[in-house]
């Protein structure tokens, strides 16, 4: 795919969703670190619902420790692989507090180095916390990249290094939101939706569908 066509997907995007978010609810750096751990192997909607109830609860690092591990179980169970997540958490809470003054860092080492954070939690993190231009590759971006010819790649890791040398620097805080909405709604994984597709005419995949 050449410069100019992935430019122009990226324009279509943004006109269609100037400001995107996560789908993740969070009122904090704090909240959304613990709701992106949460949600490795879960969707959105099921770490919504059981952050919706714990956060006004415990959404510092020192309340989710005054809770314990059990505690915050009773929360979390409804999510996927919860025992090993609330081990995860309360060690990350642990760290904050003790290494951190209880605040996140703005700083891949050190979220990398937190319990069940690995570099794409520590994307998102630094993306939609602090405004980085980090791409955060996961199911959805690493299909639409490859699927639309947008930016190609084996694993992960070769996706995000083509995005970040790819996408001009005015689109790099924003796309990878663009990509995920784009992956969970349109281009979804096994019949994507072509005919309703915003950029239908610049994907670059032969397969497409009428839907």
């Amino acid at each position: 795919m050449n410069q100019s066509k992935r430019k122009q997907i990226l324009q279509r995007l943004r006109d269609d969703n100037p400001h995107p978010t996560t789908e993740l609810n969070y009122s904090s750096p704090f909240e959304l670190l613990i709701a992106v751990i949460l949600s490795a192997q879960a969707t959105d909607v099921g770490v919504n619902k059981a952050t919706d109830k714990l956060f006004p609860v415990a959404n510092t690092p020192e309340a989710i420790l005054a809770l314990g591990v059990d505690g915050l179980k009773e929360y979390i169970k409804t999510i996927g692989l919860f025992n090993a997540k609330a081990e995860n958490v309360i060690k990350t809470c642990h760290i904050l507090v003790n290494q951190h003054g209880s605040a996140v860092p703005e700083s891949r080492e050190a979220l990398e180095a937190l319990p069940g954070v690995g570099r794409k939690t520590a994307n998102v993190v630094l993306n939609t916390a602090f405004g980085w231009p980090t791409i955060a590759v996961d199911t959805h971006i690493f299909r639409v990249s490859n699927r639309t010819g947008l930016a190609p790649g084996k694993n992960v890791l070769e996706v995000e290094n083509k995005l970040l040398k790819v996408v001009p620097a005015e689109f790099k805080v924003d796309v990878h939101h663009w990509l995920i909405l784009h992956g969970r709604y349109v281009c979804v994984a096994r019949k994507p939706r072509c005919g309703a597709c915003l950029i239908e005419d610049l994907c670059e995949f032969r397969d497409k569908t009428e839907t």
